[in-house]
Parts: structure tokens; C-alpha cells; sequence
């Protein structure tokens, strides 16, 4: 290889490129331009070639594996998390692929690639690696910040009118003083309101791509009739749990050389389960990560599970019909940080991002994700209860 490795220098001089972009075998090509200096310019690799030790400090790079790489057999996620610590802060980035916890059925809910890396044409996936790779921020930030693409333009106008922070949300509040310490806590959204128009068009939008999950009749999905939507106000909850979780995040974020950024860090989510009532009540926290259970906890580990389309919450079976013959969720802001892949086999505390920082929460796509996790109490803000049939 090494005798090459001129020819390619040369090309490089010749054609000047922005990136270089390497794949299976040709990782070891990328790998000998680094280790002889040869380039050290923005980089992404297309199977973690098992040359690939440690990085060049101060260059931009990518490196994109799947768990069922069928080449270069045997390399764990950790060994390449390692990897990428080796490289400048807020430089490198991997994106990773693995398979999900098993259904009921004994199907994956997601498959990792294998050495085709077929999800990279899925999404716009690859040309947003390679924008990754030579943004001006950290290749991990732009990728997150491409996830909010995925959306529809109406339900995206619709989350940035509401907000993405608890002091937005609470000018809506109608308790006394705006504190949430009423005896209630549900207060009646306005119908025909823009409020009420902003949540529904979240609970309706379809995403702008075939999601993954219930992907079918979305036709019909956008006819379901909202019987009422109400506004959560629980101000102890807000007081004592969610916003000291939010300052913490901000700080966390800060502290890593980012910009910590609502509705990139935050984000909208809905969340279906037999515990409502618990959740806008509780004066304590309203999620509970430790405690709680989840028809998909085997599916991306332990935690609270929230999905990004309602759709999926009412028909994967998160709901369950009332006396009178209605369903329910809830709309929650959510506070995911910098989100890392999840699995069947996390069951603890998650991987360390940079330093003594670790990962804020879960998802099970880091191209689209639709299913997000949280570990944390406090992470997670019920905000809106849709009834619906």
C-alpha cells in the first residue's frame, strides 16, 4: 500500500479536494495518508478499517461502522468510541449502526449495517456525513441538527412557535400567577386557539420521509379526531425537577466547547402509558427513568421511552382505550442533550462523550431517529394531554 500512497498524494494536490472520503480497503489508503501527514484535512471513513488506531490530532473525520460488518469481523462499539477519544475535542464523529433488542415477533425493530452500509442512502445520510465532516461546528452537533430536517415544515413552524424551553411553555399558563401551584394541574387549551392548532398539527404531521415504525395510512392518521387537549401546569414539578435538569444540561453542554441550543437539545416527544394521572400530578417529577417500565425496554435499554411520531404511539399499542372509548398521551418537552446510540445490552450508565461528560440520552437512529430514551429524572416535561379517538 505504502507505495501508492504518492499516487494518491499526488491526486490530492491535483484536484485539491475538500474531503476525502474512503471505504472498505481504501480505509487503509486514508489511514497511511494520515500517519505520514500526507492529509489532514476533513475525513470520512466508510467502515472503521482495523488499520485505524488512534487519530491525527486537529482534523475533521467520520468514521461510519454497523455491528454486522461481515469484513472486519470482531470490533466492538467501545473499541471504536475509543478510537474516536483519540482525536481533537468536538473534531470526530462516529456513526454507528446496531441492531435493536427482539419484538415479540423475534424481529429487530432496526438492523445495523453491514459492510455495504446501507442505511448511508437512506435519509440523505451520506451527503449529510460528509456536511458533517466539514461544518464549522463539532461533525456531532450538525448531524444532530439535521435530525429536525426529518420533520414536516408544518410541524416544525408549529414546535418553534410553542417553544423548546420551560419558561416559553409557561406563557401559555393559566393557573394563578403562572405558577402551576393550583390544585389542578390540567387546564383547558382553547379549541380554534393557535395553541391549540400547534399541538394538533404535531400529533398530525407526517414526517418528510417513511418512518420506521407503523409507516403505513398516513392518509387516514391526519382524520383523527381530537377531542381536547390540555395544558399540564404543575409548577412544583417544573420548580424542583425540570428546570434545575435543564440549567445542569446547559452547563453540561457548555462545559464540552458547545453551544447548548433549544430544539436542538431540547426537543418535542410523546410518551403513552397507563400512568398519566402519576405523571402530571406527581409534585416531585413526573418521569421516573429507574422505576419505569416500557413494552420496548429490550428493545435500545433501560429508561423512558418517548417517540418522536404520535402515530407510532397510538398504533404500536402505547395507548389503551378509556370507559368512554377515547385514548390519551401526552406531548412532552424533552431534554436529550447530546444522545448517543442506545441498545438491548445498556442497561446502566451511558457511555462518556468527552472528559468526565457522559452521554445524555439514548436514541435508536443517529441518521433518523424516532424513538428517544431518557435515563434522568427531570429530563422530560409532561406539557400537553391530547385526548383523541
Amino acid at each position: 500500500m505504502m507505495q501508492f500512497l504518492p499516487q494518491v498524494k499526488a491526486a490530492i494536490d491535483t484536484f485539491q479536494p475538500d474531503l476525502v472520503a474512503a471505504a472498505s480497503k481504501g480505509g487503509a489508503y486514508l489511514t497511511g495518508l494520515w500517519q505520514t501527514g500526507r492529509w489532514v484535512g476533513p475525513s470520512l471513513m466508510l467502515n472503521a478499517h482495523p488499520t485505524v488506531r488512534t487519530l491525527p490530532e486537529k482534523t475533521r473525520i467520520v468514521l461510519a461502522s454497523g455491528s454486522n460488518d461481515e469484513v472486519y469481523v470482531g470490533r466492538p462499539r467501545t473499541e471504536l468510541e475509543q478510537i474516536i477519544s483519540t482525536g481533537s475535542r468536538n473534531h470526530c464523529y462516529l456513526y454507528y449502526t446496531a441492531n435493536s433488542g427482539k419484538l415479540p415477533s423475534g424481529h429487530y425493530g432496526r438492523v445495523g449495517d453491514m459492510h455495504n452500509m446501507e442505511s448511508l442512502v437512506m435519509y440523505d445520510c451520506l451527503p449529510r456525513l460528509i456536511d458533517a465532516a466539514l461544518a464549522d461546528e463539532a461533525p456531532e452537533m450538525h448531524m444532530i441538527r439535521s435530525w429536525r430536517e426529518r420533520l414536516s415544515d408544518e410541524r416544525a413552524e408549529a414546535e418553534a412557535w410553542l417553544g423548546y424551553s420551560p419558561d416559553e411553555l409557561r406563557r401559555f399558563w393559566a393557573s394563578a400567577g403562572r405558577r402551576g401551584k393550583d390544585q389542578r394541574k390540567l387546564f383547558p387549551v382553547q379549541f380554534g386557539s393557535q395553541e391549540f392548532q400547534a399541538v394538533e398539527s404535531m400529533f398530525k404531521s407526517a414526517p418528510k420521509e417513511l418512518p420506521a415504525y407503523c409507516p403505513d395510512n398516513y392518509e387516514a392518521w391526519e382524520y383523527r379526531d381530537i377531542l381536547k387537549i390540555e395544558r399540564v401546569e404543575n409548577g412544583l414539578q417544573d420548580d424542583g425537577s425540570t428546570r434545575p435538569y435543564f440549567d445542569s444540561l446547559k452547563r453540561s453542554i457548555s462545559d464540552q466547547g458547545l453551544t447548548f441550543e433549544t430544539g436542538i437539545h431540547t426537543r418535542w416527544a410523546f410518551h403513552g402509558t397507563d400512568a398519566i394521572d402519576s405523571i402530571v400530578n406527581n409534585p416531585m417529577t413526573g418521569f421516573q427513568p429507574l422505576a419505569s417500565g416500557t413494552k420496548g425496554s429490550a428493545l435500545w435499554g433501560s429508561g423512558t421511552y418517548f417517540a418522536r411520531d404520535a402515530k407510532y404511539v397510538a398504533e404500536g399499542g402505547f395507548v389503551r382505550r378509556g370507559p368512554d372509548g377515547s385514548f390519551r398521551m401526552l406531548l412532552c418537552l424533552i431534554m436529550t442533550g447530546m444522545p448517543c446510540l442506545g441498545g438491548p445490552e445498556q442497561k446502566g450508565v451511558l457511555p462518556v462523550r468527552q472528559g468526565t461528560h457522559r452521554y445524555n440520552s439514548t436514541v435508536d437512529s443517529l441518521s433518523n431517529p424516532e424513538i428517544f430514551v431518557l435515563q434522568y429524572a427531570g429530563a422530560a416535561s409532561p406539557s400537553y394531554l391530547i385526548s383523541f379517538i
